[in-house]
């Protein structure tokens, strides 16, 4: 009883937080690292995300930002597989749900990881800046920050790989930092995450960077915070925006096939002439088709509109850039959303095809190849449970996938 009352506790505390469960770039969708699952395999799937062991955090800074967790999380392991995209495309990174209570900036960052993401040194990395939303609106305490527009956008961040940075083998470092108990040294909360990519395209540019290690203090303006006051400006904490970086309206992604990270360093990255093409992720692609499922939910369609991002088969038209200042007034942030929500189209959000079932801490996923208790009819998406002690439902898997025992407790549906 006490063992299963432990796991329950770790899948609430899991699921409170949320975490990156995958990327979608050009339409393709990429698995993320399924920590309800993942970590559990001994032959776990091949993905672009950091392994994390344990859980999503928060990152433990009770003593200061010098922590290696606070690089790509707690006890987070090389990614084993990357993603090609073109520099100039935008990734969207699809979040499990995330607490409206935990408001705060969502920040992104790269790194070169040089010849190969899946051995580097992460101590070594050094990032810079991409992107940064903090404060949007502070009308109303404790305002409106980056984690509400996450949230608004159906729990997903869209980011754009800066045009002009040069070719190569690259860590993407997503992060967002609750501030809800920021008043006091070490109460801010990290949640970073990282994503191995091969960026190809025409750029020069070789931004210098910052050790993941050095990136904040405890004292920072941005980190040391009580937001439960009127705040005019929000400074978002690390180093300067990159000069190449831009801002650009959140909007979700249609998901026109599915993708498998390719395994391996990665290699020497592709030039171009062109850039955000959606030509960089062809080759990282093993594709099948998928449908895309549409918000149904009362409270989905009353949020705000957003627009599809591009497809890998129609790219539709980037929205409206603009140069983004890591420091950035209630008012300035307003206007460039006010320029940017301009281009959006009244469309329904569009989310990503349902992730993987996971094992419930009251129903552990069945023993054996899928047989046992659960029903043989029904086919199963690739990456999904179709198995394991106690399991109910089906356990059959899609054409071209084969349901494979993990543990006793779990069974997932595997390329065959």
């Amino acid at each position: 009883m006490s063992r299963l009352l432990s796991i329950a506790s770790f899948i609430a505390a899991v699921k409170a937080h949320g975490y990156v469960q995958n990327i979608v770039v050009n339409g393709v969708y990429y698995s993320g690292w399924e920590i309800n699952s993942y970590p559990y395999m001994t032959d776990p799937p091949v993905v672009a995300a950091w392994q994390i062991p344990n859980s999503n955090g928060p990152v433990d800074v009770s003593n200061g930002y010098t922590t290696e967790d606070i690089i790509c999380n707690l006890n987070a392991t090389n990614a084993q597989g990357y993603v090609e995209v073109a520099a100039g495309d935008k990734i969207n990174l699809q979040w499990s749900a995330w607490p409206d209570s935990h408001h705060g900036p969502v920040i992104d960052y790269l790194a070169s990881c040089g010849d190969d993401c899946t051995t580097v040194d992460k101590t070594t990395l050094e990032f810079f800046k991409i992107d940064g939303v903090g404060l949007v609106d502070d009308a109303t305490v404790p305002g409106t920050w980056g984690d509400d527009e996450l949230i608004d956008n159906n729990n997903s961040w869209l980011v754009e790989i800066p045009s002009s940075i040069a070719p190569g083998n690259y860590v993407l470092r997503h992060e967002i930092i609750a501030l809800h108990s920021a008043g006091t040294s070490g109460g801010a909360q990290n949640y970073p995450q990282c994503f191995n990519l091969k960026v190809t395209g025409s750029g020069t540019d070789s931004p210098a960077g910052t050790k993941g290690t050095e990136l904040y203090t405890l004292d920072d303006a941005g980190i040391l915070v009580n937001i439960y006051q009127s705040l005019s400006t929000y400074v978002v904490p690390g180093p300067t925006l990159y000069s190449g970086a831009t801002s650009i309206a959140q909007a979700t992604s249609k998901i026109t096939a599915t993708g498998s990270a390719t395994s391996g360093a990665g290699g020497a990255a592709a030039t171009g002439s062109g850039s955000g093409s959606g030509s960089g992720a062809s080759s990282a692609v093993t594709t099948t088709a998928a449908a895309t499922s549409t918000t149904t939910a009362a409270a989905e369609t009353a949020k705000s509109s957003v627009v599809s991002a591009p497809s890998a088969s129609a790219p539709a038209a980037a929205p409206t850039s603009v140069s983004a200042p890591t420091t950035l007034s209630t008012a300035t942030r307003t206007a460039l959303t006010t320029t940017t929500a301009a281009v959006q189209p009244t469309v329904p959000a569009v989310q990503p095809s349902a992730p993987a079932a996971q094992p419930s801490a009251s129903t552990p996923a069945s023993s054996g190849s899928g047989s046992g208790s659960g029903s043989g009819s029904g086919s199963n998406a690739l990456y999904a449970q179709c198995g394991g002690l106690n399991f109910k439902g089906a356990t059959g898997c899609v054409s071209g996938a084969t349901c494979k025992k993990m543990n006793p407790y779990y069974s997932q549906c595997v390329a065959a």
